[in-house]
């Protein structure tokens, strides 16, 4: 479709993804940044407290076997497909095949699948805030899985393979962008997803990826996401407030997962639709190796 004009729908929504991708600041985001600083400090300050080690190398050991373990978060590719042939797309019988059709059918079919991963966050992040320090770890591995899951889904409605290798990294570093806290940090993951969805649009062989050890990759962003994560989720071993906040992050965490993959992937699609690499904008500059180059990969463990 490289000689089609996009449709206004289609037009309206990437101007609506390239607002999301480079948005202005507002009051709030002001607001909430110095609401935050108190939290992040006490974070630091019960990061270096002794048993929390044991906590953080827990929640990465989880997080890079969940990611190293397509399975746990694969999404059933047919039922998606069915879908759309159920809503009247009867020529859809392969994820290649979703990208034929305009935006706004694909948006029709994603529908409520946010609030649906959103709805099971809360859930879970209640039940574990309950059982406090030592329920971190695999509250954060439930999360991190949950969230894939969600990224697959997202993936697939819109024509990606999630299984493969470079879908699995460019689903890893959606959690980075959601998990990131400062804008240095959400530049760094954001010049990642441009590189990968600008390669995997020019239809580039993927053999750099190789070369830069995929799998050593992955642990990277795991251990960056699992002292991100835990950070994060310390305030659940407050007495009192344990599942207000497992909860409530748990939401959160997942809402701003659901936004990135909606936005991001929708970007790709219209991208691979009309066959135009450059629909991807580069809000950053795109980086020139595949290493995330996440702050938190040199951060040492406390110790015990």
């Amino acid at each position: 479709m490289a000689g089609k004009a996009m449709s206004p729908y289609e037009k309206k929504a990437l101007k609506a993804i390239h607002l999301w991708k480079s948005p202005e600041l507002t009051w709030f985001d002001d607001a909430m940044r110095v609401i935050n600083w108190p939290i992040d400090k006490a974070g630091d300050v019960v990061m270096a407290t002794p048993g929390i080690g044991w906590v953080i190398e827990k929640s990465i050991q989880g997080l890079v076997s969940v990611a190293n373990d397509v399975a746990q978060w694969s999404v059933r590719q047919e039922v998606i497909l069915e879908e759309f042939r159920n809503r009247g797309h009867k020529r859809i019988h392969a994820l290649k095949d979703i990208r034929t059709l305009p935006l706004e059918e694909v948006d029709k079919t994603i529908g409520w699948l946010g609030a649906k991963y959103k709805g099971i966050a809360l859930v879970e992040g209640a039940a574990m805030g309950f059982v406090g320090l030592p329920g971190i770890p695999p509250d954060i591995i439930a999360l991190v899985t949950l969230n894939l899951r969600a990224i697959g889904e997202y993936a697939a409605y819109c024509g990606f393979d999630s299984s493969t290798q470079h879908e699995r990294l460019f689903a890893m570093n959606v959690l980075g962008l959601a998990s990131s806290s400062g804008y240095a940090a959400k530049g760094v993951a954001m010049a990642q997803l441009v590189k990968i969805a600008r390669e995997v649009a020019k239809k580039k062989a993927w053999k750099d990826l190789e070369r830069h050890a995929f799998v050593k990759i992955i642990q990277q962003i795991a251990k960056a996401l699992g002292i991100r994560l835990t950070k994060a989720k310390l305030a659940q071993i407050v007495p009192g407030v344990a599942a207000g906040v497992g909860s409530s992050f748990n939401t959160y965490y997942t809402m701003k997962v659901c936004d990135a993959a909606y936005f991001l992937y929708r970007e790709r699609f219209l991208a691979k639709k009309y066959s135009k690499p450059d629909l991807i904008e580069v809000t950053v500059k795109p980086p020139k190796s595949l290493e995330p180059g996440y702050e938190e990969q040199a951060e040492e463990i406390p110790p015990e």
